[in-house]
């Protein structure tokens, strides 16, 4: 018998509310947890990844996807739509395929990873890209949500927090404890989503929550810089976002877990970028590594000497090839089909 991944909504039926809904899956959620020598060495710590880039579309939008269409599902609702820089659509466009719903993505034109937007068109999306930032397209979506037929399936949606929270019941079942947790911090849905699992599940587990420590892209950082940023700027497409959606609820955990939020820079996010790929074998998109040079950057004022910390690596590198060809690419030698120049080729210094 094939062993298929049984699915948020199955293994952890008895922590998720449906209200009724029948549970659907495309094995989302149990993906890996890596010890991670580079980073350990570099800070002290025991380090760890959570590798969403495993969930079936590439990223970890899969776990809040698979609540909102189960409930989109229940409600009889006909089209998701979403506003997105490209994780979301992907999610949202594969799961309306597999279900038999349409999907329609607004996207701001130019600003979406083109791996990202593959995926959409691939899973038969209607897409319209606007003239404008993420916030313009989340604004425009808002006022879709009394259309009787559309299920708006962005961070809004108060059923995706439910799905996206099992990540943390995950890292509680497979370590004995962690002391800080490193998230990327776009739309803010995530790092609220990783608090209120580990506020309600680690009291039947005895387990200690960590500090949640949130990393933005210094030229899209509005929850630390406290204010909106009207034009953001990031080669961390993901994460290219001035006016997060669930800002308050973000700051809720930070407060409450006694963590904080930092920005990193562009060129510390690529060199985390490229290090996961090259010492830690971890492919990952670009947003994904903000959490780690977050982690980097901290290490430098912050003793996390034997202390245990997760990074969550949010989404898959094939999402933004573009970004390795760029900063990762290496030499392709030329070379006659003879074994001398084979072997010439292979034993030249980079």
């Amino acid at each position: 018998m094939i062993n298929m991944g049984v699915g948020i909504l199955h293994k952890y039926k008895d922590h998720i509310d449906l209200d009724g809904a029948a549970p659907i899956s495309m094995g989302e959620g149990d993906t890996p947890l890596i010890y991670s020598d580079y980073l350990s060495k570099e800070t002290g710590a025991s380090v760890y990844l959570k590798i969403e880039g495993c969930n079936p579309s590439g990223s970890f939008k899969d776990r809040g996807m698979v609540v909102a269409v189960c409930k989109a599902i229940q409600k009889n609702k006909k089209v998701l739509v979403c506003a997105s820089t490209g994780n979301t659509s992907a999610s949202a466009s594969a799961y309306a395929a597999k279900f038999g719903l349409n999907s329609a993505i607004i996207i701001p034109s130019g600003n979406i990873a083109k791996g990202k937007l593959a995926q959409a068109m691939a899973f038969g999306a209607k897409i319209v890209a606007i003239d404008g930032s993420f916030d313009d397209a989340l604004n425009i979506v808002r006022k879709l949500e009394n259309e009787s037929d559309i299920e708006i399936v962005n961070s809004i949606n108060p059923h995706r927090i439910e799905g996206q929270k099992t990540a943390a019941f995950e890292i509680i079942d497979s370590l004995d404890s962690v002391d800080y947790l490193c998230i990327p911090v776009g739309n803010a849905g995530n790092i609220s989503a990783y608090w209120k699992g580990f506020k309600e599940y680690s009291p039947l587990k005895n387990f200690k929550p960590p500090k949640m420590l949130g990393f933005q892209a210094e030229g899209s950082a509005p929850i630390v810089k406290g204010k909106i940023v009207d034009n953001p700027d990031t080669i961390a497409t993901a994460i290219r976002i001035g006016n997060p959606a669930s800002w308050k609820s973000a700051e809720l955990a930070l407060a409450e877990s006694d963590g904080s939020i930092h920005s990193v820079t562009d060129d510390e996010i690529i060199e985390s970028y490229v290090n996961l790929a090259r010492k830690d074998g971890i492919y990952c998109e670009p947003a994904s590594a903000a959490g780690v040079a977050g982690l980097l950057k901290l290490s430098k004022e912050v003793d996390f000497n034997k202390k245990i910390i997760t990074c969550v690596i949010t989404g898959n590198g094939l999402k933004d090839p573009s970004t390795s060809e760029k900063f990762a690419s290496t030499n392709i030698y030329k070379s006659k089909p003879e074994l001398s120049e084979v072997l010439e080729a292979i034993n030249k210094k980079a």
